[in-house]
């Protein structure tokens, strides 16, 4: 056989009950999610904020960055809704290199899986019970879902996975906001088709179940740029991009429009220190149209303790062992700007 089967995975249930969420942090995910759902919805004019590591590699470091994200919270809490990134799995476009925490809880050893689906659930409950901030992760593999579906109060579907019809469908039974990010080719019509899919209904099989879902009003999308067949980096973020994506929203039966700007990868060219004067554009864009205030409910940021990124095993102090990062200070700057510009 081509497979070797290593480990059986604990059921999702089981390791729910094993490492529990306390009842107290339950009701503030309950009350985190109402909160983003109606920013979602239109119902809030507050401005979402995705922050935090490109990968959620080590416990301490990320959750010393996400506890200094409290104070912060709740000097803006008026304007900004402050979503933590910690994102336990990291795609690779070869399939080479490290995968996140839930693969390898340790970046320089082997992957472990079981060890990893730990590692991974006691990262985000310490998070949330460490600074009060319900978290944001990437699904990368959707049958991990069900390990952590109740600590998460928004997930991101990634542009190599946006096409993929489990994602879609998975996606239709979350009752959390779930953003769609445009494919690497920057094609808007696949991302809204993702998001149609999810917004409905379906009939498939997942974990070896056969389920329904009622489908998930508060998919959206996510511009992250793209990569033209030249393998140049191309922004989506301005004006006119953003103006196009209306009006593709305007032709299609979607609820409750909304958009994400993810302010590094692609539509940075990573260069991370760039991500400032792009969500200072967004922003400002915001303030020139009415349409696009209605539509860009948010941004993504990479930002970790320490600015940039290194090699693994460098073992410097909350700086990124994957794509760089905008480092603390920085990072807290700018939230603040963020709140003064959403008037």
């Amino acid at each position: 056989m081509s497979f070797t089967y290593l480990n059986q995975l604990p059921s999702p249930e089981d390791f729910r009950k094993e490492y529990p969420l306390a009842e107290k942090f339950q009701k503030i995910k309950v009350e985190r999610d109402e909160m983003i759902r109606k920013v979602l919805t239109g119902e809030d004019d507050r401005f979402l904020v995705i922050i935090g590591p490109c990968s959620a590699d080590s416990e301490d470091p990320v959750c010393d960055y996400v506890s200094r994200l409290t104070a912060v919270q709740e000097k803006v809490k008026d304007r900004v809704i402050i979503i933590p990134r910690v994102y336990t799995n990291k795609p690779r476009t070869t399939g080479e290199g490290y995968k996140g925490i839930a693969s390898q809880p340790n970046p320089e050893k082997a992957p472990d899986m079981v060890a990893g689906l730990i590692a991974m659930r006691k990262m985000q409950i310490r998070a949330i019970e460490e600074s009060g901030l319900t978290p944001a992760d990437e699904m990368l593999y959707p049958e991990n879902w069900s390990y952590i579906e109740d600590l998460l109060s928004y997930v991101a579907i990634g542009a190599r996975s946006v096409e993929d019809q489990q994602h879609r469908l998975t996606v239709s039974g979350f009752d959390v906001a779930s953003g769609m990010k445009n494919p690497t080719s920057g094609d808007f019509s696949v991302m809204l088709n993702s998001v149609y899919a999810a917004q409905h209904p379906h009939h498939f099989t997942y974990r070896g179940y056969e389920v329904e879902t009622t489908g998930n009003e508060l998919t959206h999308v996510v511009l992250r740029g793209a990569v033209s067949k030249h393998g140049n980096s191309t922004q989506n973020y301005h004006y006119e991009d953003i103006m196009r994506l209306i009006h593709m929203y305007n032709e299609r039966d979607l609820k409750n429009p909304a958009a994400i700007i993810d302010a590094n990868h692609s539509n940075s060219n990573k260069q991370y220190a760039e991500q400032v004067r792009i969500v200072k554009e967004v922003m400002h864009n915001r303030q020139l149209s009415s349409d696009i205030k209605d539509m860009v409910k948010g941004v993504m940021v990479e930002s970790y303790i320490e600015p940039g990124c290194q090699k693994i095993g460098d073992h410097i102090y909350g700086k990124s062992i994957t794509d760089p990062c905008l480092g603390w200070e920085e990072s807290e700057q700018l939230i603040y700007t963020i709140a003064e510009m959403n008037k």
